[in-house]
């Protein structure tokens, strides 16, 4: 009952903690996009026919968007490289390491217990200090005639000076000193230097852990569109493949006049020249195709020329799905990993500004040791060779040259300077959303005019050849049908090409495809992200 206001006034110390608490930032959002708002007023304006996939802030985006493409290769690549991409794998083993961290941060709170063992001869030079004592010079005086023992005992002088002299050298001697025992301290962080540490490095973990995030949404994009890519450059590839086999049948049908001398030989030169132009494009096609299938094997952790078996035979590019829900803005910030990130760090920082403030308090703590000391090992035993010792020291800082007010000032300087990092990163996020949607409805809206370009050019070509046929209309206007026609269905296929693209970069600029986290992303055993 005596012990219990000291340790109801200890428990109520533990529970302070001194520095500022986190509260998380309210990230300033408006109601809509303005992107959006901007299409639809463009819309009401200026009519015109558009493509059919829509924004809607009816709904979030959906974490697996990529299957919104409808295409099963594309779905594969991006599991795969889920599981087995290095840089993902690289992530993962810095939450693990951050996590290590935190661990440490806890365990300066706990009890630290040491045993020990030791074994030492030793010198005490007690022989000096007795002989500067004069001990030594009162002994030989021992063993003199006139000395007291011999005038009360003739001849016990010798033999008193002879004990005394045994019994100094015993004490001055060389001895060997064998220990055993158990150290122990606790720091009590009354003022929650400990645990503002533990904040500062669960806030640090969260860094981390959003990192990886990050960098899957960013993989899952960048695996999309690879693949996009590759499917585009083999469509422009075949293009232009029937190209050539049209312009082929031009030049034939040049010759074949100019047989009959209906035409010169300037014009199948002519129809030949452009005919190898046409051809000139398949080995940059080829490149394109090449470099795209090296790019997804590595991504999806696998040597270059491994997916070309898979991937070569031409495909077509995926569909638009009919909307694309992008939620609304205030929905951004629990959603993109590096806003989530830069709330982290904030917390990170107001924590150390806890752990900084706490430096100007007394550290107390409670240190204790117990063991068996003795002269010789099975001595060690003995009840009568225990020795103990226990109690609280204190630690107050009392001059340090102004570090530890250096040190404070730094940690709020690092704190405002996360909150504007916040700040930034929010605002940034706002304009990649909107830039992606204005992006995509304007690529949506020249795609539409690039379609009907080339259904134009396609029937001019059609009209200008079957004319020249029938002799209305010079070889020249052929050839200058076809080369339209060939640009013409060129940019069609890459605005195509552009728009699903676009789609890509807003999800990516949402910043879904993290939520349903695959089993490497979200398990916290190192060796499995460690495999080769």
């Amino acid at each position: 009952m005596r012990a219990l206001p000291l340790m109801l006034a200890v428990t109520a110390l533990c529970a302070c903690t001194v520095g500022p608490d986190f509260k998380p930032p309210q990230a300033e959002a408006p109601a809509d996009w303005r992107a959006i708002q901007r299409g639809a007023s463009e819309a009401r304006q200026e009519p015109q026919p558009r493509a059919s996939s829509t924004p809607t802030v009816e709904a979030d985006p959906d974490p697996l968007w990529w299957r919104s493409f409808g295409d099963s290769t594309m779905d594969s690549l991006i599991e795969r490289a889920l599981k087995d991409n290095p840089d993902l794998r690289i992530a993962v083993v810095r939450i693990a390491e951050a996590r290590e961290q935190t661990q440490q941060a806890a365990a300066q709170g706990l009890p630290n217990v040491r045993a020990s063992g030791s074994y030492k001869r030793e010198q005490l030079g007690a022989k000096g200090i007795l002989e500067s004592a004069g001990v030594y010079n009162k002994v030989d005086a021992l063993g003199e005639p006139n000395s007291p023992i011999n005038q009360i005992a003739p001849g016990a002088g010798a033999s008193v000076e002879r004990g005394a002299q045994s019994a100094l050298n015993q004490l001055t001697a060389p001895v060997n000193l064998w220990q055993l025992g158990f150290d122990a301290s606790w720091e009590l962080d009354l003022f929650g230097r400990v645990r503002r540490s533990v904040e500062a490095a669960n806030a640090q973990a969260e860094v981390a852990i959003e990192s990886q995030r990050d960098a899957q949404v960013s993989l899952e994009a960048e695996v999309a569109q690879t693949y996009l890519q590759l499917r585009g450059a083999q469509m422009l590839h075949a293009t232009a493949v029937n190209l050539i086999a049209e312009q082929r049948e031009t030049v034939e049908l040049a010759s074949s006049a100019a047989r009959h001398g209906l035409e010169s030989e300037l014009d199948v030169e002519r129809a030949q020249a452009q005919r190898a132009q046409t051809e000139a494009l398949l080995p940059q096609y080829d490149q394109q195709i090449a470099q795209a299938l090296n790019a997804l094997a590595v991504l999806v952790n696998e040597t270059p020329g491994a997916l070309d078996a898979e991937l070569t035979p031409p495909g077509v590019l995926p569909g638009m799905p009919p909307t694309v829900p992008v939620g609304l803005p205030a929905t951004l910030a629990r959603r993109r990993p590096d806003i989530r990130r830069a709330e982290a760090s904030l917390h990170a920082a107001t924590a150390n500004v806890g752990v900084a403030v706490a430096q100007f308090y007394p550290d107390i703590s409670l240190t204790g040791q117990v063991g068996t000391r003795a002269t010789s090992p099975h001595d060690l035993a003995h009840w009568a060779s225990l020795f103990w010792s226990w109690g609280p020291s204190v630690s107050l800082p009392v001059f340090q040259g102004g570090a530890l007010v250096a040190n404070l000032h730094l940690s709020k300087l690092q704190q405002v300077e996360a909150a504007l990092d916040y700040r930034k990163t929010v605002l940034g996020a706002l304009r990649d959303v909107n830039n992606a949607l204005d992006v995509y409805r304007t690529d949506q809206a020249r795609l539409v005019s690039l379609n009907e370009s080339a259904g134009a050019q396609r029937r001019a070509f059609d009209l200008a050849r079957e004319s020249y046929r029938k002799g209305l209309v010079s070889f020249i206007d052929v050839l200058d049908a076809e080369r339209q026609l060939s640009s013409a269905e060129q940019n069609a296929q890459q605005g195509e090409l552009q728009v699903c693209t676009d789609l890509v970069s807003l999800y990516k600029a949402l910043g879904g495809g993290w939520e349903n986290a695959t089993p490497l992303a979200t398990s916290s055993s190192v060796p499995s992200a460690m495999t080769p």
